[in-house]
């Protein structure tokens, strides 16, 4: 039986020297550039791996190289098999 209740989950990506160069760049177009690199990155990763429609990006983080994402559980093992991604990790609100 496939789990289908959504839940907001943190995707790490693998060491990627393009992301480590454009970091470097702190200019106000590195930024920029960082951040179109950073969410197309992201986007394409869950594009290849995951049903269109499926599953909601709610964020990108830039400073660790990740992304927030409303998934099932079943979609988060799909991601932790994939080459590119580090850790797949739910997110715990605290009480």
């Amino acid at each position: 039986m496939q789990d289908t209740k959504s839940e907001s989950y943190f995707v790490f990506m693998n060491y990627d020297p393009q992301y480590e160069r454009l970091r470097a760049n702190r200019t106000k177009r590195g930024t920029n550039e960082l951040d179109l690199y950073l969410s197309g990155k992201h986007d394409q990763l869950l594009a290849r791996t995951l049903e269109p429609g499926s599953y909601k990006k709610t964020l990108s983080l830039v400073i660790v190289d990740g992304f927030a994402v409303e998934i099932t559980d079943d979609q988060a093992s799909v991601l932790r098999s994939a080459k590119e991604v580090r850790l797949v990790e739910k997110n715990q609100e605290l009480a």
